[in-house]
């Protein structure tokens, strides 16, 4: 309830309806109570940041990577990340139930031109994960055309990889991840770059494998 300081023409104290009255070193003010929130966030704005997050969170662990994979895709003064973002919020995000998950085989963390390999197969050793392709360039690939790999652990939620891990030519290339891992499941990605990194590939999702 209000209270009159000075008849009705004075200010007032306290709350009336939508409207709260105070002062401050014999200053009356007036303003208006904050609407209250029902239902603060709907399914589609939970799961709509639970996909920023997701996403966010996975692209960081290879943030070096993404620079260059998603460099061409960055316009209007958007950065390569944002870039990224914006296309696997679109394409690698999927619901699941009330919430929402990566999409692994619809991420890209390279997006662009350069022809990319044929024939990938991964083995996991005990020396690491082990990439191979067929190293025969077609149309605008060359010899000398970097490989780029990721190797992301969906229970960690942690990354390794390597933006310069051999030539197309080398038909093959390794990478380690931490001991650790054993009994992990991890998600494999392969990319293709030009030597000077002004042309990249798409990336290639190469599986899901258990350590």
């Amino acid at each position: 309830m209000g209270k009159l300081k000075n008849g009705i023409f004075g200010g007032f104290t306290g709350k009336v309806g939508n409207v709260v009255g105070s002062s401050c070193r014999g200053v009356e003010y007036i303003k208006s109570r904050p609407a209250k929130m029902t239902n603060p966030r709907s399914k589609g704005q939970t799961k709509q940041r639970g996909a920023f997050k997701l996403t966010q969170n996975f692209l960081r662990t290879i943030t070096p990577l993404i620079r260059i994979g998603f460099k061409d895709q960055a316009v209007d003064g958007q950065s390569a990340f944002n870039a990224a973002m914006s296309y696997n919020i679109l394409n690698g995000i999927k619901v699941n139930g009330e919430g929402v998950e990566l999409d692994f085989p619809n991420i890209l963390v390279s997006k662009g031109s350069l022809n990319p390999a044929k024939g990938i197969n991964v083995d996991i050793t005990e020396e690491g994960v082990q990439f191979t392709w067929n190293p025969v360039p077609k149309d605008n690939a060359g010899n000398d055309d970097q490989v780029m790999v990721i190797v992301y652990n969906s229970d960690k939620e942690i990354a390794v990889h390597d933006i310069n891990a051999g030539k197309r030519s080398s038909s093959a290339t390794k990478i380690k991840f931490p001991d650790d891992w054993n009994g992990d499941s991890i998600e494999t990605y392969i990319a293709f770059k030009k030597a000077d990194g002004s042309v990249v590939s798409d990336s290639i999702y190469c599986g899901c494998f258990k350590i």
